[in-house]
């Protein structure tokens, strides 16, 4: 395919297509055409997904709130988003390549591609659910299961109960995973937030001090130029005794 051929008018039904109607979109979709198209679709996901992470980040709501990132950082994850989702796209459609062939698949690479790279229709609805800190990774994982099923049974013919089955487990270990990971990252940013309070304590109280210091020296000083005043005024008075009883 050509990227003259792509219909870009069509990738926001696709993507409602496959979010509203998952067991009538993988019944038709097409199993080989090439990879073009499907990988044009995940980076457009992804970066609409990257678009509504650094909203959610602006206002407060981001996952990645308070992990010391700054506005640069925070709108980075527009560009970083697609880019990830381009790469992440072949790596996890040989994952499931795997996995789907040990379920009994026949399809080939191709397929598993397409049916993963369609799936990124659900980035955006992640990427909103993420706001809600810890239940969102679990409510997103328990979304990603539901889909990779109806795309085991309607594409690749598995059973359903193995299918549940199969990526029900691995949901589970991946949801354990992300929520110690999500806690570290969260309970890192807590320590990150008191070492900075910490810092800007410890340079106000330098700056206090430096104060103190100056004040006190301006105070030593004016001592020094008024006991210079006064012994050279002794001086002179002295001077002038002495002259006045030659």
């Amino acid at each position: 395919m050509e990227p003259k051929d792509i219909n870009f008018a069509a990738m926001p039904q696709t993507a409602m297509n496959v979010v509203t109607k998952p067991a009538e979109f993988f019944q038709g979709m097409p199993k080989t055409g090439g990879f073009l198209e499907p990988l044009v679709f995940v980076v457009i996901m992804g970066l609409i997904g990257g678009i509504i992470h650094a909203i959610l980040n602006v206002v407060g709501l981001g996952p990645a709130v308070g992990y010391g990132g700054g506005m640069v950082s925070r709108f980075g994850v527009i560009i970083f988003m697609p880019i990830a989702a381009a790469v992440g796209s072949f790596i996890g459609a040989a994952i499931f390549f795997v996995i789907w062939k040990l379920m009994g698949s026949q399809e080939n690479y191709e397929t598993a591609y397409r049916c993963g790279a369609y799936l990124a229709a659900l980035t955006p609805i992640a990427a909103i659910i993420s706001a809600v800190p810890y239940a969102g990774g679990v409510i997103s994982m328990a979304i990603w299961v539901f889909y990779l099923v109806m795309a085991s049974i309607y594409v690749h013919n598995i059973p359903s109960q193995k299918a549940w089955l199969v990526f029900g487990i691995i949901a589970i270990i991946f949801a354990l995973m992300g929520l110690g990971m999500e806690y570290k990252a969260r309970h890192a940013s807590s320590e990150m937030e008191q070492w900075r309070k910490m810092g800007e304590d410890m340079r106000k109280e330098y700056q206090d001090k430096a104060k103190d210091i100056k004040k006190s020296s301006d105070e030593m000083r004016k001592q020094a130029e008024e006991m210079a005043k006064q012994f050279k005024e002794q001086a002179e008075e002295a001077k002038r005794q002495a002259e006045q009883n030659r």
